[in-house]
């Protein structure tokens, strides 16, 4: 309808099944999908292809912070996707959503704020935490 649809192709090397819970950080490289619960931040290097998808019947409770995300399921904490966000009709973020592209259906919910942050541009976060830092450098 707008175009062509970008479909990236990327091996899961990566899997959390629906009958999984995963406490803790999850780091990884490549593709990663999630079918269970994952209760912990789950990233990937920013300067890689990196893939991460949700299911409709996967969770994460924590931040995620991948370079291409599509999302059926629910994230409690704040999504950065610094090349592509997908949000499937029945993704729901409740924390905010930092993108550069982002293509959204009919019925996905986010309950936090929509930020807009082109390629090359230093995310709002690390932003904040420089900010902070020179604050507290010069006594305030």
């Amino acid at each position: 309808m707008f175009g062509k649809k970008q479909i990236r192709h990327t091996v899961i090397e990566t899997l959390v099944g629906s009958n999984s819970k995963l406490y803790g950080d999850l780091h990884f490289k490549g593709g990663c999908h999630i079918d269970g619960a994952v209760k912990g931040n789950v990233s990937a290097d920013p300067d890689t292809e990196s893939a991460l998808s949700i299911s409709d019947i996967g969770s994460v409770d924590g931040g995620v912070t991948v370079p291409y995300v599509t999302l059926n399921g629910i994230v409690k904490g704040d999504v950065f996707a610094s090349q592509r966000v997908e949000l499937g009709a029945t993704a729901r973020v409740i924390g905010n959503v930092y993108y550069n592209l982002i293509q959204m259906a009919e019925g996905a919910e986010i309950n936090g704020k929509l930020v807009h942050q082109p390629e090359g541009q230093v995310p709002l976060l690390e932003q904040t935490n420089q900010m902070d830092e020179q604050a507290a450098a010069s006594g305030e």
